[in-house]
């Protein structure tokens, strides 16, 4: 039976930033050294939902549905809704730029 490995938080929104840059999933599992594509995959779904919380949970730990980690203050549960906000906005950003570029070459 294979060993369950765990990533850090920081390791799982690398990978998803440089998958939204548009670096190839395979050049993502080398760089930093993930060992299934499909956690990629995974870990993309939950960022596309919004579910952030869940990257930060043990292997093998689910939350409840509905619920994220416990905060020790309501400062930590804004700071952590903060940064979520923030990535959502980078990742609109993102896509305008996308699709400004697309228009330009298209029209």
């Amino acid at each position: 039976m294979g060993t369950r490995v765990s990533y850090p938080y920081e390791v799982k929104m690398k990978a998803i930033e440089m998958r939204l840059a548009g670096v190839p999933v395979k050049q993502v599992l080398e760089e930093l050294n993930i060992k299934n594509h499909s956690q990629l995959k995974v870990w993309m779904k939950w960022y596309r939902e919004g579910e952030i919380h869940r990257l930060y949970q043990p292997v093998g730990k689910q939350y409840s549905f509905g619920k994220g980690p416990e905060y020790g203050s309501n400062e930590q549960r804004l700071a952590a809704e903060n940064r979520y906000l923030k990535q959502q906005i980078e990742v609109l950003k993102k896509y305008k730029e996308l699709e400004r570029k697309w228009l330009d070459k298209h029209l």
